[in-house]
This record gives structure tokens, sequence and C-alpha cells, in this order.
């Protein structure tokens, strides 16, 4: 009896054990996701509210000087002939509209030589795990972090242009360089990095770059096993299938989020570094919090006017997905509770076929039991 029993415990478990070891890495990372999409610390700002104080003086009375160079960067990577450095005529003028109002600024305009010299000359060993990007896209999204690190400024898509000056005799963007530093948040739970800035050396970029350096989203170029290992690593993203998930979640937008939470968590940890307790944080920005800002740039009719910026022809490399999880953040709470739901009914459905198992397992045991009577 007792050795059937033992049999028909080790099978459900040979079956039940792969399934909930899977089932935990796809909750867990489900819900490291989803908190993505929620609340972000940070302290929020709108548009209308940088000019008002901006236009009054107390800004620059509070600030004392601009912390934000007067340096412009745009990225254009022609993906189909990179030798090619001409822009489409709508990105042409949506660039000029920042150049025009902003003389004062210097304007960067990197194409991939461009892009690659900076990295060869600042950033050589990082230049594998650049050039070894799935997407291109990817490329872009890391060489903003390290031009804002290196050199500061603001950085904008090329979809994005600038609006008109709220101030006469002032650059178009001269009032949001006197914050260390600002990203955007577009208002449906992910941060944005369409448009960022910062002033240079910035620890928070300096984290993030840390990251890109070790090898955050790249594919390994080396050994066979190096290879095979990487390709394992691409299952969660269907091997490129979730394209819009594997650029977010590798070095997109997702990816600033999580680092972004993470940083705001270590300054309420006494602004340690989580490996070997080194300060990274020292003299994050003149607030006593050390708390960083997030620009609203919510392009929904009713959110908060925008004042600096435009918004042009973009989504050049989104597809299915992107437009999928764009609903999951316009509804996001109907999205957590069906998750909600069908994490419950895979538990229910495990309960019920370990019940039905063992109630299998005893019924054959009473049977044979029942047989070793009867003889």
């Amino acid at each position: 009896m007792r050795p059937i029993f033992l049999r028909s415990v080790f099978r459900v478990a040979t079956i039940a054990t792969p399934i909930l070891l899977v089932l935990h890495y796809f909750v867990t990372h489900v819900l490291a996701l989803i908190h993505i999409f929620f609340q972000h610390p940070g302290i929020a700002i709108t548009q209308r509210e940088v000019a008002n104080a901006y236009l009054n003086g107390t800004l620059q009375e509070s600030r004392k000087a601009p912390q934000i160079p007067k340096i412009i960067h745009q990225i254009f990577h022609n993906w189909k002939d990179p030798a090619n450095e001409t822009l489409p005529s709508d990105w042409e003028q949506q660039r000029h509209t920042c150049i025009d109002i902003n003389p004062d600024w210097e304007y960067r305009l990197w194409t991939h030589k461009s892009s690659l010299a900076f990295l060869s000359t600042h950033y050589p060993t990082f230049l594998p795990a650049y050039l070894s990007y799935p997407h291109p896209v990817q490329r872009v999204d890391a060489l903003r972090y390290f031009l804002l690190y290196h050199y500061g400024g603001i950085y904008l898509d090329l979809d994005n242009g600038c609006l008109p000056s709220i101030k006469s005799g002032s650059g178009s963007l001269d009032a949001l360089t006197y914050f260390p530093l600002w990203i955007t948040d577009g208002g449906r739970g992910a941060l944005s990095n369409n448009i960022l800035a910062a002033r240079p050396n910035h620890p928070f970029w300096g984290r993030v770059v840390a990251e890109l350096i070790e090898g955050r989203g790249a594919l390994p170029l080396g050994s066979l096993t190096e290879r095979l290992a990487g390709f394992w690593k691409r299952w969660w993203c269907l091997w490129g299938v979730l394209r819009y998930v594997e650029i977010s979640w590798g070095v997109g937008q997702w990816f600033i989020g999580g680092v972004w939470d993470e940083y705001h968590r270590m300054l309420q940890l006494g602004k340690k570094d989580a490996v070997g307790g080194k300060v990274v944080l020292e003299g994050v920005d003149e607030e006593v919090s050390g708390r960083l800002y997030r620009l609203m740039m919510d392009n929904r009719p009713g959110m908060d006017e925008w004042v600096f910026f435009t918004q042009g022809r973009g989504g050049t490399w989104n597809g299915w997905d992107n437009r999928l999880f764009l609903e999951i953040g316009d509804h996001l709470w109907i999205f957590s509770m069906v998750l909600g739901s069908l994490v419950g009914l895979m538990g229910w459905l495990a309960r019920r076929y370990w019940r039905a198992q063992r109630g299998k397992g005893y019924r054959k045991v009473k049977s044979e039991d029942m047989e070793d009577r009867s003889e």
C-alpha cells in the first residue's frame, strides 16, 4: 500500500514542481512589471508650474543659477542606410523649432558615425554591448543616457519640437535649466524617455550607465555557451516576438522607471549603494530630500497644458504589442483585476488536479487492498 501511495505522490510532485516554479517566475516578473505602471516617487511638476515660477522670478531666486548646460541633444540613426544622414522633412522642421528659438544654445545631432566616435573615445568598454543589441532603437535609447551623463543638457526625440519662448529675450528652454535633473512622465504609469534633462555626471544617470556597461539588455557575443545562455535569457519576451517588451524592459523607458524607483528607495535607506555600502548619492541636488523631478507631459485631452514642447510623427519602431501595453496603461486597474483572476484560476486548477491525483491514488490503493483480502 505504502509504495503505491508514494509513487502517486512522486508522480504529482514531478508534474506540479516545474509548473509551480514557472508560475512563481512568471508571477514575480509580472508583479515587477506591473509596479512600473503605478505612481512613481519624485517631485511631480507641470510645465505651467515651471513657466509661472520662471516668469515671476521665484525659480531664479530659489535656485540662484542654472544647473543644466544649454545643450540640445538629438539622435538620428538611419537604420536602413546608415551612411544617409538626411532627416525626413517633418523631423527637419521639428528640430528647427528648437534651434531657431534657442539661439544661445549649442545644438548637437548625433548620427551613426558620431555616436560610435563618442562611445569609442569615452566609453570603449560599452561598445560590445552597444553593438550587440538585437533592436537598433536600443542603441538610440542607450546613447541618450550616456550623452546626458557625460555632457548634460536636454535630450529630445526627433518627433518632439519646441514651443515659442514664454519670456521675451530668453530661450524657450531656459526655464527648464534650473533643476539638476528631470524626466518626463506621460501620466500613464510608465515614465518616458523621449525628453530628458540633467546636469553632467548626475549620479542617477551614473547608475543607468553602470548597468548598461555591465551588459543590461545586450546579447553575449563570446563563446557558444555564452550565446546559448543569452538566447535562453530572451525567453521572457518570446525571443523578440514581444518586441516592445524587450526594448522597453531592456534599455528603454521601463528600465529607466525601474532605476528611478530604485534610486529613490536608496535615498530612503541612507543614500547607500546596494553593493559595498559605497555612498553614491552625495550632492544629488539642493533639495533636502534629494528627490528628483518628473515633468508631466500627458497629451490626452483635458490634461495639463504643454508649455515647452510639441509632439509630431513618431512611433517608427512601434508594433502590435506597443498598442497592447498602451491600452494596459490606460486601463491598469482592469488589467490588474484580470491578471489576479487568472492567477487565482491557475491556483484553483492546480488544487483540483492535486486532489484528483490524490483521490486516484487512494482509490487504486483501496482496490488493490480489497483484492489482497479476497485472495
